[in-house]
């Protein structure tokens, strides 16, 4: 990484270095979404389970064990939040039509990705989009 790039500052290639946070600074809304510094973040490259949108209570439950995951690793610290610039298509950055006006992120615990963690744990699922659109959510139970 640039050494000129700040923690939090986007470089040439659209990637933000990551910055240390510390857990009062973010609150975990679900298994997938936090928020920190004023901004909500979807963290990328693994889906969670929904809890309000939720397509049945097996869904919502696991979710739940989700979110309240997520929340341990947050309150264990070692964290880092690194956004990222995401795939929605230009013109939407920011909107409903973008993620839901979610920035994107990866959130690291002790060097590891949070995401990748739940995915092990059977808590989430990946979840990879391509160069400017996600795709289509899939059922939890197909």
């Amino acid at each position: 990484m640039d050494a000129s790039v700040r923690p939090g500052a986007v470089n040439n290639a659209g990637v933000v270095r990551g910055e240390p946070i510390a857990p009062r600074e973010i609150r975990v809304l679900d298994g997938g979404t936090i928020h920190a510094h004023g901004h909500t973040y979807r963290l990328v490259d693994f889906d969670a389970p929904e809890t309000d949108r939720a397509r049945c209570e097996a869904e919502r439950v696991l979710g739940q064990r989700a979110s309240h995951r997520l929340r341990q690793l947050v309150n264990a610290g070692g964290l880092d939040l690194h956004q990222i610039r995401c795939s929605c298509p230009e013109g939407t950055h920011g909107t409903q039509a973008c993620n839901y006006g979610r920035r994107c992120a990866t959130l690291k615990a002790h060097g590891r990705d949070a995401g990748m963690i739940l995915i092990g744990e059977g808590l989430a699922r990946p979840y990879h989009w391509g160069a400017t659109r996600c795709p289509a959510r899939r059922s939890w139970w197909q």
